[in-house]
């Protein structure tokens, strides 16, 4: 069996579209009612909220379940491209900034 070989940007779109599909599931929408930030926990209208992925597209992520959760629009800007231990580190620092 050979293996399908895609550049960045091919891999990118793909899974751009395998994401909007999954904007259309029951499963995204149950995510929405509940109305919360993954990032921050803020309680947010369903509208608000924003697809993202913990591993960015850019950084190797894939547009599946495991992968995309609900962000308020704030918290996915501040994100970006950021992997998960990255976010972590830029919290940790910026709640070390506000003690100081």
């Amino acid at each position: 069996m050979k293996k399908e070989v895609l550049s960045c940007e091919e891999f990118i779109k793909r899974e751009k579209a395998k994401a909007r599909k999954l904007k259309n599931t029951r499963w995204w929408r149950k995510q929405l009612e509940r109305g919360i930030c993954y990032y921050c926990g803020k309680k947010v209208k369903p509208e608000e909220l924003t697809m993202d992925h913990k591993i960015p597209l850019s950084r190797g992520g894939t547009s599946e379940r495991i992968n995309i959760v609900p962000a308020c629009k704030e918290c996915n800007n501040k994100k970006k491209y950021l992997l998960p231990w990255e976010w972590e580190e830029y919290l940790k620092n910026l709640k070390n900034r506000n003690r100081s």
